[in-house]
């Protein structure tokens, strides 16, 4: 595996690490591309029981890149829809998995980051782990990850955390359903290890079965979610050319308060 992504099998276990510590984990197109195609291999894998998904280092990811949004501030709009797929493709990849997933939330996760944790049948975090979906301070929108994060945490916590883009505490994420437990760092890695061993008491074609059971009935579907994710890659794209969003990248990057700051 690439750089970018560590991946090693243990036991029926497909561990996969997001591995820019320097960064953060912060997300860019190698580590896009490199973390579908982990996610592929392992979910046409028949050795692979589970995929369990962390961070290296003291978060789990930051988001986007610094270097990949000021690509992605003078890019073309189509060039923003190209790339917006190629994040839509990640997240329904690992949303429809044919094979349990586990967020090992090690840290503080942010605007992608949150999506990836959205996605995984379990999450599990550390107590000091800190949650943001802050788009909207950059004159943006949290699109691409939008239908998994409210699957996960309904449609009212969705729209205040979505148009406040307030950061908010591992302790909020169990409560809302981002997390399904919060727990002190010393003890995450056992609280993982007791997912585990629930999964591997379970039939794997049953709990496939299973999986796309509730997926079903939720009314999450593969196909429906591609038809979403390129009106979402679309709206995306048309926002960060537009006035407000160029604004908003550009204050961000530099470091400064956008003109809308203070004006309620």
């Amino acid at each position: 595996m690439t750089d970018s992504i560590l991946s090693e099998r243990r036991d029926g276990i497909c561990w996969l690490t997001l591995n820019r510590p320097q960064v953060h984990n912060a997300f860019d197109d190698a580590l896009i591309a490199a973390l579908t195609l982990a996610l592929e291999q392992a979910g046409a894998d028949p050795a692979v029981r589970a995929v369990v998904l962390s961070g290296n280092g003291s978060c789990f990811s930051a988001g986007a890149d610094l270097n990949w949004m000021r690509g992605m501030a003078s890019a073309s709009e189509a060039e923003n829809h190209a790339d917006s797929l190629r994040l839509a493709r990640l997240m329904r990849t690992l949303q429809y998995l044919p094979k349990p997933t586990v967020a090992r939330v090690n840290g503080a996760a942010y605007g992608g980051g949150v999506g990836l944790v959205a996605c995984c049948d379990i999450a599990i975090g550390v107590d000091g782990s800190k949650f943001a979906l802050s788009e909207v301070k950059l004159g943006l929108v949290p699109a691409v990850i939008s239908p998994y994060v409210v699957a996960a945490i309904g449609l009212r916590q969705a729209r205040r955390l979505f148009i406040t883009g307030e950061v908010f505490d591992a302790a909020t994420a169990a409560r809302i359903g981002l997390l399904h437990a919060s727990v002190p760092a010393g003890e995450l890695d056992e609280a993982i290890a007791r997912q585990l061993h629930l999964l591997g008491k379970a039939g794997p074609n049953a709990q496939h079965e299973a999986k796309q059971l509730a997926l079903r009935i939720g009314g999450a579907d593969a196909a429906q979610a591609e038809r979403i994710d390129e009106e979402n890659a679309a709206l995306i794209a048309r926002l960060r050319v537009s006035e407000e969003g160029q604004h908003g990248l550009a204050a961000f990057l530099d470091k400064r308060a956008p003109a809308w700051v203070g004006g309620l």
